[in-house]
């Protein structure tokens, strides 16, 4: 018996999605603490762990993802699942990018300020470029309309297998032979 949950990839990729959502609040409230008087280095250390892990969060989100690859061609094939890889590894050189950026924010002076305002501003960014990749997501994960369309071990209302997507029934009798 596993803890983990099988396909992995749904239960990771939650992480990444509210950090993604979180992290320009975050810098926000980083430059606005620091216009009041807060000491830049304290006030965006939060900010740039935020977008460290969000990174290293992405990261195993993409990893489990190629994991079950397999998986979710033979339900959705292969043009939606291009479409979320794709968008995946665009917002992961965007997340390192706004990560240098965002550790440019802990110079002194000018090129701090710049590093810092242009990092929050691709928070921003990131946020665009992740409801794409959480959208393709959805699409995959949705394929069907109920949600179970890559997780063979959900009952679905029909059973069976429907326009090519797995489904198992909810009869007694398929359950007694799992």
């Amino acid at each position: 018996m596993s803890f983990l949950p099988a396909p992995l990839h749904p239960a990771i990729v939650h992480l990444p999605i509210a950090l993604t959502l979180l992290v320009p609040l975050f810098a926000a409230g980083a430059l606005i603490a620091i216009r009041r008087g807060a000491r830049p280095l304290t006030a965006w250390s939060i900010p740039v762990a935020l977008i460290a892990l969000l990174l290293g969060s992405g990261w195993a989100a993409q990893e489990t993802g190629e994991q079950d690859e397999d998986t979710a061609e033979a339900v959705v094939g292969d043009q939606v699942l291009n479409t979320h890889q794709e968008a995946a590894e665009r917002f992961m050189f965007a997340t390192g990018a706004v990560l240098v950026l965002a550790a440019a924010g802990f110079l002194r002076g000018k090129p701090g300020q710049i590093g810092r305002g242009a990092a929050a501003a691709g928070t921003v960014v990131l946020l665009g470029m992740g409801y794409q990749v959480g959208h393709s997501g959805g699409a995959i994960a949705y394929a069907d309309g109920s949600g179970v369309a890559l997780n063979p071990g959900t009952p679905s209302v029909s059973g069976g297998v429907d326009g090519g997507r797995i489904a198992r029934s909810t009869s007694k009798d398929d359950r007694d032979d799992r």
